[in-house]
Parts: C-alpha cells; sequence; structure tokens
C-alpha cells in the first residue's frame, strides 16, 4: 500500500472576489509540481461562488466533469441544449468529449454557493458531449458509501467515460468502514467534506485528503460525524 496526504491548508488558493477557490491540484495560476494529478484525477476544486456570479461561457473537450454542490444551487447551460438548475443532493456529470460550450453561475441572488468542481482524463477521446443531473438522497448516502458516478449504465448511478468511480458516504462518530476498491488497479482519493476521521494512521479533518493506492481496500475509523467523498480512478 501507497499513501499521500493532502492538508486542506496547503491547497492552492485563489480569491477573486466573486469567486474563493481551492485547488487540490495544479490549476489555473496555481502550481505545485507534487500536486499535478492523482493517478487519472486532474481537478478537484472546492469553490465558493456569490450570489449571481459564476463561470460564463466558456468551452471545454476530452474531459469528464463531474460537479457536486454542497450548499446552494447551481444554473447550468450549455451548447448541446441542456438549461437547469443543480440543487444540494443532485449530481452533475458531464463529458466533454469532442467539445462543447457550457456556464455554471449560483442560482441564488442572495446566498453563496459552495460546490466541488472534479475533473477526470476520459478512457475514449472525443465522444460525443453528454450531460446528466440526478438526486441522490441524504437517506442513501447514510451509513454507508453510496456510489453515484460509475463507468456502467443503470438507473443507480451516473455514466461516466473512465473506469473510476465516485462514492459519498456520511457516518457517524464511533464507527469503523472498509472500502473495498471497484476496479482492480485503481487507487482512492478520499476526500474529507467534513468531520474527523482516520485512515490508515493518518487523522484527517475537514477537506483534508488522502491518496491509497496498490492496496484491494483500507478501513476508515470515524472519530466524529463525518461525510466523505472517495474518487476511485485508475492510476495511470
Amino acid at each position: 500500500m501507497k499513501t499521500i496526504f493532502h492538508k486542506a491548508s496547503e491547497r492552492g488558493h485563489a480569491n477573486h472576489g466573486w469567486l474563493n477557490a481551492k485547488h487540490s491540484f495544479s490549476f489555473a495560476n496555481y502550481y505545485d509540481p507534487q500536486k499535478v494529478h492523482f493517478g487519472l484525477l486532474r481537478v478537484l476544486n472546492d469553490d465558493i461562488v456569490a450570489p449571481g456570479m459564476g463561470f460564463g461561457m466558456h468551452p471545454h473537450d476530452n474531459m469528464e466533469i463531474v460537479t457536486i454542490p454542497l450548499k446552494g444551487a447551481l444554473e447550468h447551460r450549455d451548447s448541446i441544449g441542456n438549461v437547469g438548475v443543480i440543487q444540494p443532493n443532485e449530481i452533475q456529470a458531464m463529458s466533454a468529449g469532442s467539445g462543447l460550450m457550457h456556464s455554471e453561475f449560483n442560482h441564488s441572488k442572495t446566498e453563496e454557493i459552495n460546490l466541488l468542481q472534479i475533473w477526470v482524463f476520459p478512457k475514449e477521446k472525443n465522444i460525443e458531449p453528454r450531460y446528466e443531473q440526478r438526486v441522490f438522497s441524504e437517506k442513501e448516502k447514510e451509513g454507508n458509501f453510496k456510489t453515484i458516478v460509475a463507468p456502467v449504465k443503470s438507473d443507480d448511478v451516473m455514466w461516466i467515460n473512465q473506469d473510476c468511480y465516485f462514492s459519498i458516504g456520511k457516518f457517524k462518530a464511533g464507527v469503523s468502514v472498509d472500502y473495498s476498491i471497484q476496479h482492480k488497479g485503481n487507487g482512492a482519493y478520499v476526500f474529507m467534506i467534513e468531520g474527523n476521521s482516520v485512515i490508515e494512521k493518518q487523522d484527517l479533518s475537514n477537506r483534508d485528503a488522502i491518496g491509497i493506492w496498490e492496496t484491494p481496500d483500507f478501513s476508515i475509523n470515524v472519530k466524529t460525524d463525518s461525510e466523505i467523498l472517495v474518487i476511485e480512478v485508475p492510476m495511470n
């Protein structure tokens, strides 16, 4: 087993006024040669967007993009005809594929929004662009890891063009949780959304993360009520 610890306070930081962003990996003007990616996970941005503000129309191609609102509602528009609002407990998944334009704005004129924006390198390039959003209830995540994104097409998860899995769980203090790698050879990037837990002897608090690979499973000891995101990705 190999691990790497990323402390929340050591993430890249850019405050543009309307956008307060924390970068787990090198992004825009933030560059750290030790934090360019974790396997095929390229971007994990923790963004706070001011009321009514957001990202205007801009292009993407050949990237799998997953957006997880933690607080507030996100308004989405794109060049392939999708218009919608993503609420907490909804997840957005998009294949930029051969290319598309999209915008993302804070739907509220009075409240901030906090969201996670995550990019993964695709398995197949230049596929037809695709957009999906889906509700996952709080109950589905209580006491276990609910897989929300996977490389399979079903009614229970959102499909992604890569052999990776996104899972979210909410756990009570005092429990121990095992996570088993779902695709042989994958690693897991564990991001502590909230709470305090110990993973492989490493203490993690709010927004800390640990990358784990070359193991079929690992254990999480939950110290305080915690919400945990696991992003499982191929390592090469």
